[in-house]
């Protein structure tokens, strides 16, 4: 009878054990999840602040740059994609699909912005322009914000991926479907020089 006793505390002392560890790996991979949603919060912060500022920037060119209509709607076209994907990628952050989709559109507007300032360099008048140069500054600002703010919820992405896929954590991530989350990458056109100042 002791011996029974025994062994029934032994495996009750084991099954309360596991059924802790358990508890512990599924509370992690809910605070990493919510980390890394919470990280793509500040991106999302920082990119609305730059499509807040693309309209006031075509407003400004718009005046000097009459016979570059189709590049101001470019922009603008481009900075509504944007915008459209932000969206998407806030209701899931960290979805492959709405990462993809969200790094394309970036890509666009980075290009057309990127074509927008190449031809503005043969507009004196707008360069010099205080509203052009302060938007200009503002923009590179934002810039720089939108890649520490990347930078950060990729490092969450990593971490959340990396504890989702390690032992025995992957067993218990499988079991409650926890995905695996896309990090937020800079295309190719991205990674070129952009200039963004006069």
């Amino acid at each position: 009878m002791l011996i029974f006793l025994i062994i029934f505390v032994i495996c009750l002392v084991t099954l309360l054990a596991v059924g802790g560890a358990a508890v512990g790996i599924y509370n992690r991979l809910i605070s990493h999840r919510n980390i890394y949603k919470n990280a793509y919060a500040q991106v999302d912060v920082q990119l609305k602040r730059r499509y807040d500022l693309i309209p006031n920037l075509v407003e400004v060119a718009k005046g000097y740059l009459k016979h570059e209509h189709d590049t101001l709607e470019a922009v603008t076209a481009a900075r509504n994609l944007a915008v459209q994907q932000s969206r998407a990628a806030f209701i899931s952050p960290g979805q492959p699909t709405s990462m993809a989709g969200l790094a394309s559109a970036e890509a666009s507007l980075t290009g057309a912005l990127g074509r927008l300032m190449a031809v503005s360099e043969a507009y004196p008048d707008l360069k010099a322009n205080q509203n052009m140069m302060s938007l200009m500054e503002e923009l590179a600002s934002t810039e720089n914000r939108i890649a520490f703010a990347r930078q950060a919820f990729n490092d969450a992405v990593t971490e959340y991926n990396n504890l989702r896929e390690t032992f025995p954590n992957s067993i218990l991530a499988g079991s409650f479907n926890f995905a695996p989350a896309s990090l937020f990458e800079a295309s190719s056109t991205e990674t070129e020089n952009v200039k963004v100042s006069f």
